[in-house]
């Protein structure tokens, strides 16, 4: 699921706010829900965040984590940084990216050698596009 922007299917953001958001959901009359929502979602530790589709901001759940690992061939290593945000003692925003493979879980990376390339393209369906992956 993307966390704002538009693509594939509806995003967090406009599931929050119930309708499609044209322009900066900080505008949105449902800015303090949709936040608190996206920040949920954000420090699970069953949700990859990184920028799978198209370069945005992407929610992947654990399930799915072995199909990805499985397919990282495919994918670009940028998009697989699984990203989280930090508060500095400034109280500024700061975006930590750790690498793939990095944050990968051994269980994910044994569950991922279990699976067939046309299963895990089967469970990512069509929302995730092969790139050329940078050496």
């Amino acid at each position: 699921m993307l966390e704002g922007a538009r693509g594939l299917g509806i995003s967090l953001v406009e599931a929050v706010a119930g309708e499609t958001i044209r322009g900066n959901w900080w505008a949105h009359r449902r800015r303090g829900e949709i936040f608190r929502a996206t920040r949920a979602v954000r420090d699970s530790d069953q949700v990859l965040v990184c920028r799978l589709v198209d370069g945005k901001i992407t929610y992947v759940h654990r399930r799915l984590w072995p199909a990805i690992v499985r397919l990282q061939s495919f994918l670009s290593s940028a998009a697989l940084g699984a990203l989280r945000e930090e508060h500095t003692n400034t109280g500024a925003h700061r975006l930590r990216v750790t690498r793939f493979p990095r944050w990968v879980p051994a269980d994910v990376r044994k569950d991922a050698l279990a699976l067939s390339e046309s299963e895990a393209w089967r469970r990512l369906g069509t929302w995730i596009k092969p790139t050329v992956r940078e050496k």
